[in-house]
């Protein structure tokens, strides 16, 4: 049970970030509303965010995590201690040559990312501002992936994992004291988010660095151009690089799927863009929790089962994470599609956001829904892939769910409008995720244990007696009629998840079905 455990742990540290988060985001929503000037923030931070992608958990995460694995398993720890500090100094170096070109280049940015911004002019320029100050974010969370990425192999994933929470703190501070000091000197009150985040980004490198140094695995960076050019020379380093190419036209394809939905979402109604940013929120928590911590967990394991020629363990963990995934991500997606405007209400329906917001908020979230399954499965097949240094083939198969996404744009965003553009990603993710599943069962890398199809009616009939009670539930209580009474509305909330959570669990149990063998990596479902 050590696995489950430890991504347990991950799983309830996201959830304290993810409640961080979202008391972050009843704040702003509370205190600026969904209008042009939130829209400008949320492309600001989309910018530097999407460059996290590339330099941080996305593209780089995913070639250096099995390279290192594989050294730490094959090679010992000081060909693996050379191999961190070769791609630290080129990693900051990067960053720190993108940063500048990122902070010149901000009007380009802004203007590909949401051109329809311009209708606004006051919010387009401060889009342009916000993120030349918050651009080196990049540079701190980039490299506090990278250091994640260490301790998760080495099985440290607590601190990893709480580091989060970091950021959102920062940004509460920020909401709570630097906006009205803004204010007050005649700024815009927007631009305090930008010192939140940029102070995130410092506490979050900060945090890690004691946990590196205790493991001796603090890195060396180099600063003169010998050091920087042996760090190219190593053969590891250059592996790294290799597999990053592929990887970097994986993620970018999702980076592109992003630029033009938000581009799309700019140009409808204003706040279309908060809408479907407060959407996203709530999104991460069942992603976060479920998708990114199997995530953590599995990549390290699978890339030393690869290391080591266990096809049969590798093929278990594989099984394993996808036991969890459907046990959790299904009745996750009915919650999302039935019980949409409850959570939307209870969350963000204070201040200046409206039943409107609510209610256009809620669209965007049942749309997620739609596809929560294949995201998060994406999180847990993906690495099947990266663990045996094939980056290539989700890359491919991303580029034709990135057609297929505009395609599902073209024909429902004029029917649907912002609400489109989460649904078409989620269905999108539905078709990447089956193509993933079926690659690894062609190569005979994933092989299913026994009892698939009772495991999956018995979470099926469950999800179905869920869906009943949440559908009651939502239209038993006028959720947006006293959003005064916040605490009522947050009990009421509290009473009904807990409640769909027992329904949930006792249906499994009434159909026969044994969790803690199920939870087990070496258990089956027969």
């Amino acid at each position: 049970m050590s696995l489950f455990k430890s991504a347990s742990t991950i799983s309830l540290l996201t959830l304290a970030s993810r409640v961080a988060g979202l008391v972050r985001d009843q704040l702003f929503a509370a205190t600026f509303g969904a209008n042009a000037m939130t829209d400008a923030f949320y492309v600001a931070f989309r910018i530097p965010n999407l460059f996290r992608r590339l330099f941080g958990e996305g593209a780089f995460s995913q070639a250096f995590v099995p390279v290192l694995a594989a050294s730490k398993a094959k090679h010992g720890m000081e060909a693996t201690k050379l191999l961190i500090d070769s791609v630290a100094t080129l990693l900051t170096w990067v960053l720190v040559f993108t940063c500048v070109l990122g902070v010149l280049g901000a009007p380009l940015l802004v203007w590909a990312m949401a051109g329809g911004l311009q209708q606004e002019p006051q919010a387009y320029g401060a889009a342009i501002t916000m993120t030349r100050w918050m651009f080196p974010y990049i540079l701190f969370i980039s490299l506090v992936s990278m250091a994640s990425g260490i301790l998760n192999t080495w099985r440290i994933f607590a601190v990893p994992a709480a580091t989060p929470v970091l950021l959102n703190v920062a940004m509460i501070g920020a909401t709570v004291w630097a906006t009205p000091w803004f204010r007050n000197h005649g700024i815009e009150p927007i631009y305090a988010q930008t010192v939140g985040v940029m102070l995130g980004g410092v506490l979050q490198l900060g945090v890690q660095i004691p946990a590196l140094k205790r493991l001796g695995l603090f890195p060396k960076i180099g600063a003169s151009w010998s050091v920087v050019r042996a760090a190219w020379a190593d053969e590891a380093t250059k592996n790294v690089a290799k597999l990053m190419v592929p990887a970097l036209l994986g993620v970018g394809v999702a980076q592109i799927s992003l630029f033009i939905n938000t581009q799309i979402a700019s140009r409808l109604a204003p706040g279309s863009v908060s809408w479907l940013s407060g959407a996203d929120r709530l999104m991460e928590f069942p992603t976060a929790m479920l998708g990114v911590a199997l995530g953590a967990v599995l990549m390290p394991q699978l890339a030393g089962a690869k290391a080591a020629n266990a096809p049969e363990k590798y093929s278990a963990m594989l099984d394993w994470g996808l036991r969890l995934v459907v046990l959790l991500a299904v009745p996750c997606s009915v919650a999302l599609l039935t019980f949409a405007t409850p959570l939307v209400a209870v969350i963000f329906h204070y201040g200046a956001f409206t039943e409107r917001d609510v209610g256009q908020t809620a669209l965007a979230l049942m749309g997620w829904g739609v596809g929560l399954l294949g995201v998060v499965a994406i999180k847990v097949l993906a690495p099947g892939f990266y663990a045996s240094h094939n980056m290539k083939t989700p890359a491919r198969i991303a580029i034709v769910v990135l057609v297929i996404t505009q395609l599902i744009n073209l024909a429902l965003v004029p029917l649907l409008q912002h609400a489109a553009l989460t649904l078409s990603v989620g269905l999108g993710a539905l078709i990447n995720a089956l193509w993933l599943l079926i690659g690894l069962r062609q190569r005979g890398s994933y092989q299913p244990r026994p009892g698939w199809w009772k495991f999956s009616l018995q979470v099926v009939a469950a999800s179905a007696l869920l869906a009943v009670f949440l559908i009651w539930a939502a239209g038993a209580v006028p959720w947006t009629r006293f959003p005064d009474a916040k605490l009522e509305r947050i009990g009421l909330l509290a009473l009904v998840l807990l409640a769909s959570a027992a329904i949930y669990f006792v249906a499994l149990w009434a159909a026969g079905l044994k969790l803690r063998k199920l939870l087990r990596p070496d258990g089956n479902l027969a």
